[in-house]
């Protein structure tokens, strides 16, 4: 099958290149033109037939927006649009729309597996109409993992990005779990070996994981961590799973936690503790520490 596939970063890259092993023919353009096949969105929607199907891989948000609105004016009837990027799923029904009023059908897809997603593959959770999401099952089937699983049609246009947030929810919740189980072992007297521990959970516990083998991973290159500062960015996710778990009223006190958890990490000082300080020392009288 053909596809066009803008962005070629460390995930369009890789996804253009398992395409093509499994046979695919894939028109590659992104703003480095060391790594693209075309120079520009034009030329990459003239040299697909038609019907057209292109993959958006860019990031989230006005990137992703003005992308797909070019491709509205170049793309025509029965041509599909995939946006594949981490766009949260408000912005779906907006795009759909937009590629709509000219024929274009729309699909969203959240996409995991990372830099291992060459070699192992991606699972996928897409949203949009039946017809269209089979008409591109060729290509979702060579770039998820091999066997039964890592592939859902999780229902219309807006389901895949939200099933991606939720997922990607779970996953700063699973991490901080494990975070908080390293940094308990670390401070035991009782422990000797917290790198082995984490190994050899790997193996017949219910707490395996993919994320505790890439832990066990990080630990056999660094056993205390050591050159890495306890600081950890959000990319959106978590917010928007947070936001959603107030609208619908659905208590997510685990994910919640995580995501502050990171916020906490950014900090050098907490203006937070602070005030409990000066509070319990005008109260009580308790010592503090000063600058």
């Amino acid at each position: 099958m053909q596809l066009g596939m803008i962005g070629l970063g460390k995930m369009g890259g890789n996804m253009k290149l398992r395409l093509e092993k499994a046979g695919h023919q894939v028109v590659g353009y992104d703003r480095n033109p060391e790594v693209a096949d075309v120079g520009s969105l034009a030329e990459l929607v003239e040299a697909l037939e038609a019907p057209r199907a292109v993959w958006v891989m860019v990031p989230a948000g006005e990137a992703t927006r003005s992308t797909v609105a070019e491709l509205a004016e170049l793309l025509g009837e029965g041509d599909i649009v995939v946006d594949g990027g981490n766009s949260r799923f408000t912005d779906d029904a907006v795009n759909a729309q937009a590629l709509g009023l000219h024929g274009i059908g729309y699909i969203d897809a959240g996409v995991s597996g990372g830099v291992w997603g060459l070699t192992e593959g991606y699972a996928l959770m897409v949203g949009g109409a039946e017809a269209d999401v089979q008409r591109l099952q060729p290509v979702f089937d060579a770039l998820k993992p091999e066997g039964e699983h890592g592939f859902v049609h999780a229902g219309g246009v807006g389901a895949g990005h939200y099933a991606k947030m939720v997922h990607n929810g779970i996953e700063y919740a699973m991490m901080q779990a494990y975070a908080e189980g390293y940094e308990l072992l670390q401070a035991s007297e009782y422990v000797d070996n917290v790198p082995a521990i984490f190994k050899s959970w790997r193996e017949g516990t219910v707490i395996r994981s993919w994320l505790l083998d890439l832990m066990d991973r990080a630990l056999e290159a660094d056993p205390e961590l050591a050159h890495i500062k306890g600081y950890v960015e959000d990319s959106g996710e978590g917010r928007w799973t947070v936001d959603e778990g107030i609208r619908l009223r659905v208590p997510l006190p685990a994910i919640t936690e995580s995501l502050f958890a990171r916020f906490t990490s950014r900090q050098e000082d907490s203006p937070a503790m602070k005030a409990v300080a000066a509070l319990r020392n005008q109260f009580g009288g308790h010592a503090v520490k000063s600058e």
